[in-house]
C-alpha cells in the first residue's frame, strides 16, 4: 500500500524539519533589495552582515564593465558542455589566471561550487578506498562523501590527533585515502592546521583535498588561501576546491591540481563533462574580480582589520564567538533557538540584516547568528550591531575557547 501523495509527504517532512520555527516570522529568503528600499524610504541605510562579498567588489565599475562587454560580445547562455560546443577562449584564460594566482599548475571551472565537491569526491574513490572528513565539513562535501563507494569516517572537528589515530588504525587496509577539510569553516570561522595536515598526508601516503570556498581571497597576505596563510606550497595540497560566489562575486566552482590531474578530470569528471560551461557574463565577472584582487593586495588586509575588529569588540562585549579566528566569518552563539531568533529580529529593527543559523545548518544545541564581514564594513556598522546584541538579554551560550 502506498504512503500517500507527494503533497502529504512533503507536508509531514516540513513539520518534522521544524516548520513551527516560522510561526514567529520568517527571517529567511528576505529580498535584500526590498530591505534596502524600505530603509531608504525611512531615511536609513541597511547594513548587511549576510553576504559573501568579502572584499567589497560587487559594485566595482571595472567588474560591471567587464560583464557588460562579455554580454555584448558573446551574448547570453552557456550553449553546451565544454566538451562538445560550449568551450570559449575565456574559459581557459580564466582557469590559467586562477592557477597562476594561487600558485599551482592548473585549474578547472565548473558551474557550481556545490557541484564541484559533489562530483569530485566520488570520482576519486572506490570500494577499496578510505575517505576521512572533518565532522563540520560543508553539506556539499558530505553529499559527495555519501555518493562515494569508499569507507567513510568523520574525525572530530579540527582534532588532528583524532585524525592521526584513525590513519594509524585504518590506512594500511585501504588502497587510497582521501582527507577532506575546509580552509575556513563557514559556520565557525576557524581554520585547520595545514602544516600538520601536510605532515600527516606524507606520513600516511594520503591525498588531501581542501575546500577553499571561504578562504580564497581571505586568508594570506595576498588572499591566495590557506597555503598563503601558513606559508606552505599550495602544490602540496592534492586538490584545492573553490567557489566563484564568495570573494569573486560571481557564480560557479573550480578545482586546482597538478596539470596531469586536471587533464584527466577534463575528460572524465561527470559534473564537468555532463554539464554546461560557465556563461560569458559569469566568467568575465569572476575574471575581472580576480584581476582586482591580484592588483590590490591591500583588500585582504582591509578585511583582516575589519574582521579582527568585529571579533575583538564582540568578545569585549561578552558575546560568545566560538573558535573564530577573525577572518571574514564570525558567529555569535546563543543558548537556544528563541534567543537567536529574537536577536536577529532586534538587529533587523535597527536596519541590520543578519539572519539566524539554526538546525539543520548547525547542531540543534548551537544556534547562532553568523556575521559575514566585508572590507567595506565601517567601525560604526560593527559598533551598532554589537550594541544591539549587548543591550538585549538573549541568554548567550557559555564561551568556547579557540583552538588557535
Amino acid at each position: 500500500m502506498g504512503s500517500g501523495s507527494l503533497l502529504e509527504f512533503a507536508s509531514k517532512r516540513a513539520r518534522l524539519a521544524g516548520k513551527s520555527i516560522l510561526d514567529s516570522g520568517n527571517p529567511w529568503f528576505v529580498p535584500l533589495d526590498r530591505l534596502r528600499s524600505d530603509a531608504h524610504l525611512r531615511g536609513k541605510s541597511l547594513v548587511s552582515f549576510a553576504n559573501y562579498d568579502y572584499l567589497g567588489l560587487s559594485d566595482r565599475p571595472e567588474i560591471k564593465k567587464a560583464s557588460a562587454e562579455a554580454l555584448e560580445r558573446h551574448g547570453v547562455g552557456a550553449l553546451g558542455s565544454r566538451l562538445v560546443g560550449g568551450e570559449r577562449s575565456m574559459h581557459s584564460e580564466f582557469e590559467h589566471a586562477v592557477a597562476d594566482f594561487i600558485g599551482v599548475e592548473a585549474s578547472l571551472t565548473l558551474v557550481s561550487g556545490y557541484l564541484t565537491n559533489l562530483t569530485i569526491i566520488p570520482h576519486l574513490l572506490g570500494v577499496k578506498d578510505l575517505l576521512l572528513i572533518d565532522e563540520l565539513c560543508h553539506n556539499s562535501i558530505l553529499a559527495g562523501a555519501k555518493n562515494a563507494k569508499a569507507e567513510l569516517v568523520a574525525f572530530r572537528h579540527n582534532d588532528l590527533e583524532h585524525l592521526e589515530s584513525i590513519l594509524k588504525e585504518k590506512r594500511g587496509s585501504f588502497r587510497n585515502c582521501l582527507v577532506v577539510v575546509e580552509g575556513l569553516y563557514s559556520m565557525d570561522g576557524d581554520i585547520p592546521d595545514l602544516p600538520k595536515l601536510l605532515e600527516l598526508k606524507y606520513q600516511h601516503n594520503a591525498w588531501l583535498l581542501v575546500d577553499e570556498a571561504h578562504s580564497f581571497g581571505v586568508l594570506g597576505k595576498r588572499g591566495r588561501g590557506i597555503s598563503d596563510h601558513f606559508g606552505e606550497d599550495p602544490n602540496d595540497i592534492d586538490l584545492i576546491v573553490g567557489t566563484l560566489s564568495k570573494a569573486l562575486v560571481s557564480c560557479g566552482g573550480f578545482l586546482c591540481a597538478r596539470q596531469e590531474i586536471i587533464d584527466w578530470l577534463r575528460f572524465t569528471l561527470s559534473g564537468f563533462v555532463y554539464s554546461v560551461g560557465l556563461s560569458p557574463v559569469i566568467t568575465a565577472t569572476a575574471h575581472a574580480a580576480l584581476d582586482i584582487i591580484a592588483a590590490e593586495p591591500e583588500l585582504p588586509e582591509q578585511l583582516r582589520v575589519v574582521s579582527e575588529m568585529f571579533l575583538a569588540k564582540a568578545r569585549a562585549a561578552g558575546l560568545n564567538t566560538g573558535p573564530a579566528i577573525g577572518r571574514a566569518v564570525v558567529p555569535v552563539m546563543f543558548g537556544d533557538l528563541r534567543s537567536t531568533m529574537l536577536a536577529s529580529q532586534e538587529l533587523l529593527k535597527k536596519d541590520i540584516y543578519a539572519p539566524p543559523i539554526v538546525h539543520i545548518g548547525v547542531p540543534k544545541d548551537l544556534p547562532r547568528i553568523r556575521f559575514f564581514l566585508s572590507s567595506r564594513h565601517r567601525e560604526a556598522d560593527i559598533d551598532k550591531a554589537i550594541a544591539v546584541l549587548k543591550e538585549q538579554d538573549f541568554q548567550a551560550a557559555p564561551a568556547m575557547e579557540s583552538v588557535f
